[in-house]
Order: C-alpha cells, then sequence, then structure tokens
C-alpha cells in the first residue's frame, strides 16, 4: 500500500530535517577541526603514498572515507525514525537463553558455512521449545526491534549500509540475530497458546551493485535465506511500511542534497583554501 499524503508529508520532513542537520554538523566538526592534527581529516592524510600523489588527491582521500562514515550513521538514524511513524521501536531484547537453544544455533552456523544446508527460516522455528530450565538471563542489542501493532508482528534487523560482510562477520550477524529470536520468542511464547510471529533479517541502506540489479552478496546469502533480506528499496519500504517509501525517501533526499554540497565546499575551502 502506498504512503498516505499525511505520511508521506512526516517522511519527507524527517529526511529533510535529518540532511539539514547533517550538513550543518558535518561542516562544523570539520571546518573546527582545520588546525586540529587529531582532526578527523588531519588524521587520514598521513597515508605518504597517497600524498605523493598531491595535496588535493590527499584531502578528497580523507574528506570521502569520513562523508561514507557520518553518512552512514546519518541514514541509520533516519531510518530508525521513519520507523518510529508506524512501529514500535526498540533497540534491544531481554529475556532468557539456554545452553540447548545455543546449541542448536551454533549446529545451524555451522551447517551453513560448511555448506550442508541452505539457510532457511523454518530452521529455527523450534528454539522456543528448546528453552530448558537451565536457562541463563540474556540481553542482546538490536539495530531494529520493530513491532507492528496492526498485524501483531515482531522484526529483528541487522542493518549494514552497504552489505559488504565476510564470512566470519555473515556468521557473527547471523548468529546474534538467531539469540535475539530465540530470547524474543522464548518471552512471547511463555503461556501463550499462540506462536508469535517474529522475522529476522539482514537488511541494506542500498543495493551496492545499482538498485533493481540482483544482489549477490554471496558471503551474507551463505547465511541468510531470500526471505530474510532486505536489500535497499526493500528496506526503506519496509521501515517505510509503504511500497513507495523508497521512492519517497530518495527524492526527498535528491531535494535537500544541495545542502550537503554547500558543507562539502564550505570544508574544502578551509582545507585548500580553493
Amino acid at each position: 500500500m502506498s504512503a498516505t499524503a499525511a505520511h508521506e508529508r512526516n517522511i519527507r520532513a524527517l529526511v529533510a530535517t535529518s540532511v539539514a542537520s547533517f550538513a550543518s554538523g558535518f561542516s562544523a566538526r570539520h571546518v573546527g577541526e582545520v588546525d586540529n592534527p587529531d582532526g578527523a581529516i588531519n588524521m587520514k592524510v598521513h597515508n605518504v603514498f597517497i600524498a605523493a600523489l598531491g595535496p588535493d588527491l590527499q584531502y578528497y582521500t580523507a574528506l570521502v572515507r569520513s562523508l561514507d562514515s557520518s553518512l552512514g550513521n546519518m541514514l541509520e538514524d533516519l531510518a530508525i525514525g521513519i520507523a518510529r511513524l508506524s512501529y514500535v521501536v526498540d533497540r534491544q531484547v531481554a529475556g532468557v537463553l539456554s545452553p540447548a537453544q545455543t546449541g542448536e544455533i551454533a549446529r545451524l552456523l555451522h551447517a551453513y558455512k560448511e555448506r550442508t544446508r541452505s539457510p532457511s527460516a523454518s530452521h529455527y522455528a523450534g528454539l522456543p521449545q528448546l528453552l530448558s530450565a537451565d536457562a541463563v538471563p540474556a540481553r542482546h542489542d538490536s539495530d531494529y526491534y520493530l513491532f507492528d501493532e496492526d498485524a501483531h508482528s515482531h522484526h529483528l534487523i541487522e542493518l549494514k549500509i552497504g552489505g559488504d560482510l565476510d564470512n566470519k562477520k555473515a556468521r557473527s550477524e547471523k548468529e546474534a540475530l538467531l539469540e535475539q529470536y530465540a530470547i524474543l520468542a522464548s518471552r512471547l511464547s511463555a503461556g501463550n497458546s499462540t506462536p508469535p510471529s517474529i522475522s529476522i533479517h539482514f537488511a541494506t541502506a542500498y543495493n551496492r551493485y545499482g538498485e533493481g540489479r540482483p544482489w549477490l552478496q554471496g558471503r551474507v546469502r551463505q547465511f541468510f535465506a531470500d526471505e530474510e533480506l532486505l536489500i535497499g528499496r526493500d528496506f526503506w519500504n519496509f521501515v517505510a511500511k509503504a511500497e513507495d517509501g523508497y521512492d519517497i525517501v530518495i527524492d526527498e533526499y535528491r531535494r535537500n542534497s544541495q545542502r550537503i554540497v554547500a558543507a562539502l565546499d564550505e570544508i574544502r575551502h578551509a582545507y585548500l583554501n580553493t
């Protein structure tokens, strides 16, 4: 379902405010650090192999690294703000976790690593039934724990802006999500005859292969099933709870992107005097 007019206005307002705040803060931070040898850019310009290529390239490579990291943080916060318009949002799950559950999780992950099983959401549906008397208190921080009050469904999301993970990290991200699932499912199942609806997701803010093209990150797909992926457009549509959420976010971002361009101009002038 497309966003209502009111919902679209709220999303656009969040995007515009986030971009304006980011541009202002990014410029103020870097301009304020121009004479600080420990500043974010000044600390990144000591690569002698880049420096040998000239001061302009030396500066731009340092700035791009800082921009990429800071912009990623802004997008994560923006997504949370948009999600709050449609979901109850939390950043952690707490409850108990038993050795039998962690053992089953380890077995699943080993099978995925060895490629003796392909990942599937059905594999961990039985984790709540493995809760035992020797369970211990457990708490996990979560990128996004969203509760959809209308559908009465729970969603645990791990967001990586570009989704570029090696095998070790892909395994650890799936392990963390499965533990969150076990903790949450065990808590919600207690005294409830109806199994709770819980989904786990690996998400990216954009498709690193290009929007609309197949997402082929095999190191992630080794541990995550297709139904667990929220890539680019699918992620923003999901957090906006609207099939045109991505289009709204991108359109409003582009409308306000000149603010970031102006901030970059200010920083360039401060460091290169151009």
